[in-house]
């Protein structure tokens, strides 16, 4: 099975939603554990890799697609 790509900046989409209904979370901070934020209410949360990883369903924003090339 092929790893997933992720990078600090990146919104993802997770399996399940957050308890404010939205599934939708940022990565602010990463090494052993991730740190995610919620892009509706702003709740943060640490999570270590391998949960994160097996949650994640898909990146939706990649932090590279907002920059300009310049």
């Amino acid at each position: 099975m092929e790893r997933k790509v992720f990078q600090l900046g990146d919104v993802v989409q997770m399996k399940k939603p957050h308890p404010c209904g939205n599934n939708e979370m940022e990565i602010i901070r990463m090494g052993m554990d991730i740190r995610i934020k919620c892009t509706k209410c702003q709740h943060s949360v640490l999570v270590t890799r391998a949960k994160f990883e097996k949650n994640m369903k898909k990146v939706l924003r990649s932090k590279e697609d907002g920059q300009d090339e310049s």
